[in-house]
């Protein structure tokens, strides 16, 4: 098969699409034709060399793709070859075959085409895991995402409204905004020209947010505390504004809140396939409804991989950017 290689670390050039072994299911694993795969942050610091795969992991990039189902390893129930699905992976997405823990398989939902599926895994999977699973969100709350219009902060609006809670979102200019605020999002914060702990607190007539969900890590920090409701609860899920920070104590301790911070693609397998179920049961009926439905900003060629790299870093794009492999494109 031919798969995108990163032969020496470096910018969007270092990804080469290159012919490379097929992989082989292994004990609980399916084999995946792929159909699509699609972009996300992790990959782009994989490419640079600052985040390698887990142990045992696929060496290509690529955490999640649609596919279908070429063959079934020893232990699998549940899925037959030929079978339309989408995944989470650990990598190996920019390839054309790729071998699948069978817990991290989803089923195509009714009504959406395959090959846009693979928007869906990683952004589901995250969003549900930190907002709802961890922390809790409930009807009625308010809920700040950073990064409305990225992928994860798409599907975090939509979910949220879903559920019933009020969204605040942060994102840079008034397009980005705008596509938040038609799918849902109250409350739309520029962090270029606004300080959002400002602009939360009059919107909420001080209160603050229930649930904040950050990709920007150390630079936010102090400021998410602040932007804190009572008994509020901060996700962080990205480091794109660095890893250390300097946490006011006394502020968490006056609030009773608390901070939590979970990447997913390390995780044991138990724990993925438990959220792929959470998931499924949650969110799939969700989009078969039409209630929520991924946002693709654009679709490149997989061995175009560097194009769709550069793309994503631009920061110009609204939700999820895509690559399908030559024999779909």
């Amino acid at each position: 098969m031919h798969a995108i290689t990163i032969p020496e670390p470096g910018g969007p050039e270092a990804l080469v699409w290159a012919e490379v072994p097929d992989p082989v299911p292994g004990e609980g694993e399916a084999l995946v034709e792929v159909v699509s795969s699609a972009v996300n942050r992790a990959d782009v610091l994989q490419r640079q060399g600052f985040y390698n795969p887990p142990p045992g992991a696929s060496p290509y990039p690529g955490l999640e793709c649609a596919g279908r189902i070429a063959a079934i390893g020893p232990g699998v129930t549940g899925w037959s070859v030929g079978d339309e699905v989408c995944a989470l992976l650990a990598g190996g997405g920019y390839a054309e075959k790729v071998a699948v823990p069978a817990g991290q398989l989803l089923p195509v939902p009714d009504g959406v085409d395959m090959s846009v599926t693979a928007a869906l895994p990683e952004v589901t999977a995250t969003v549900w895991s930190n907002v709802f699973m961890v922390a809790h969100l409930r009807p009625g709350e308010t809920l700040l995402v950073h990064g409305g219009s990225s992928g994860i902060g798409t599907m975090a609006i939509q979910l949220a409204k879903a559920v019933g809670a009020r969204v605040a979102v942060t994102a840079g200019g008034p397009e980005k905004l705008a596509r938040c605020a038609e799918l849902g999002a109250d409350i739309l914060i520029d962090y270029r020209e606004q300080d959002f702990v400002e602009e939360l607190h009059k919107a909420t007539d001080g209160a603050g947010a229930d649930v904040i969900l950050d990709i920007v890590g150390a630079k936010y920090l102090d400021r998410n505390v602040q932007a804190l409701a009572v008994n509020g609860r901060l996700a962080i899920i990205g480091l794109q504004g660095g890893i250390k920070g300097e946490l006011n104590l006394g502020a968490l301790l006056n609030k009773r809140a608390a901070v939590t911070a979970t990447s997913l693609r390390g995780r044991p397998l138990a724990e993925k396939a438990a959220i792929v179920a959470a998931v499924r049961e949650h969110v799939w009926p969700l989009i078969s409804s039409g209630v929520v439905r991924p946002i693709v900003d654009c679709t490149l060629p997989m061995p175009e991989a560097a194009e769709a790299h550069r793309v994503l870093e631009a920061s110009k794009h609204i939700g999820k950017v895509l690559l399908r492999t030559p024999t779909t494109a």
